[in-house]
């Protein structure tokens, strides 16, 4: 018996080892770095606005998201030319939320703060926070914890407070943070945005039940549910464990990445629609990176279990790094911006998206935490 046993545990640990060699770190820096090359060659100027069906400000959510995981790439590879080009971006718009608002209180145009605050940490020039908590004190100033009526908003904003109270060393945007988690996990939309028996979330509250997919199942947006378990890493990584709701948190994170396991398909992407296949299956990008980052990120600081989640990660990275990042480093298999399965379509290897700089921030996010998953 003892043989057996010992057997066993030795052939767990040659298939974790053989998990972590599906890839290397110079392979994961050579995708990267591909992906990000081609972005930046492609805006050098990163305060020119950008013009799709019309012209927006080059600091709006889309962009924000890709700086989040530039500022990855920065602390895995830091090279100088990507902090540069962080702070000029920042420095362009001033240091301040979309279009200069400082009051706004839509989640979107907060999300820039979240790589300022980052590089006020690396250079603590005080005009880089200044705005940033400016606009975060005025939300809490009033009170209102129902601003986060989407679940997309809770990766655009719910950061910025943890990173704040960490900044700051003052527990009030934790305290502030939770408050309007427990509105979008519990009330909006009638009894929350979750669904705590199938352990994912509705979009909206369009797409609370009776709302159903074709196949009469719940409908639950691959990229929404990415950006609920990217931004519960991004919290858990800042917030203190003696926080009263940090647990929470975690058993959320963890619900939520089990609830994605079977959900994966055999090439190592997830469809738009996590509970209807055949509703726009399909491979799609963003969401396989969300859930590859939140993954990683959750087996290498030991929230989740390594041999349990490797396989679906591995899975996930070599779809990213073989189909999704193509030799020019353009990147396929994005959806474009929308809310549900439908927008978008058809998600294609050579469809362009009207952004291309999220699905590239999502997937260096994902890249960031495989590198440091492999030996």
């Amino acid at each position: 018996m003892k043989k057996i046993i010992l057997c066993l545990g030795l052939l767990c640990l040659f298939r974790m080892g053989e998990a972590q060699d599906f890839t290397t770190k110079a392979q994961v820096l050579e995708r990267l770095r591909l992906a990000n090359n081609y972005f930046m060659k492609k805006w050098p100027d990163p305060g020119k606005n950008i013009v799709t069906n019309k012209e927006r400000r080059a600091n709006i959510w889309t962009r924000g998201v890709y700086y989040e995981g530039l500022m990855a790439l920065y602390a895995i590879d830091p090279q100088r030319i990507y902090y540069d080009y962080a702070v000029e971006w920042g420095e362009k718009h001033h240091w301040k939320p979309v279009r200069g608002e400082v009051y706004t209180r839509h989640a979107d145009n907060q999300n820039c703060g979240m790589t300022y605050i980052d590089l006020y940490r690396i250079d603590k020039q005080p005009e880089r926070l200044k705005a940033v908590k400016e606009n975060i004190d005025s939300v809490i100033r009033s009170g209102r914890v129902n601003d986060w009526t989407w679940i997309d908003a809770i990766q655009m904003a719910m950061p910025i407070y943890a990173k704040l109270g960490v900044t700051l060393g003052d527990p009030k945007y934790f305290d502030y943070m939770y408050r309007m988690y427990h509105h979008i996990k519990y009330v909006e939309g009638g009894h929350g945005l979750y669904n705590p028996t199938d352990k994912l979330w509705w979009r909206d509250k369009d797409f609370v039940p009776p709302y159903k997919e074709p196949n009469g199942e719940d409908c639950y947006w691959s990229r929404g549910n990415g950006w609920v378990l990217a931004a519960l890493a991004l919290v858990l990584q800042e917030l203190p464990k003696e926080d009263p709701h940090y647990e929470e948190y975690v058993t959320d994170f963890k619900q939520l990445a089990q609830a994605l396991l079977p959900l994966q398909r055999s090439d190592g992407f997830w469809n738009v629609s996590l509970h209807d296949p055949n509703h726009f299956g399909g491979k799609e990008a963003s969401g396989t990176a969300l859930f590859v980052y939140g993954m990683s990120w959750g087996v290498n600081h030991d929230i989740l279990d390594r041999a349990i989640f490797l396989p679906t990660i591995e899975k996930g990275w070599q779809a990213l790094s073989n189909e999704v990042i193509q030799p020019t480093g353009f990147l396929g298999y994005m959806q474009s911006t929308g809310k549900e399965p439908k927008d978008g379509q058809p998600v294609t290897i050579d469809k362009i998206p009207d952004f291309e700089d999220y699905g590239l921030g999502c997937v260096l996010l994902a890249g960031s935490e495989i590198y440091k998953l492999i030996n």
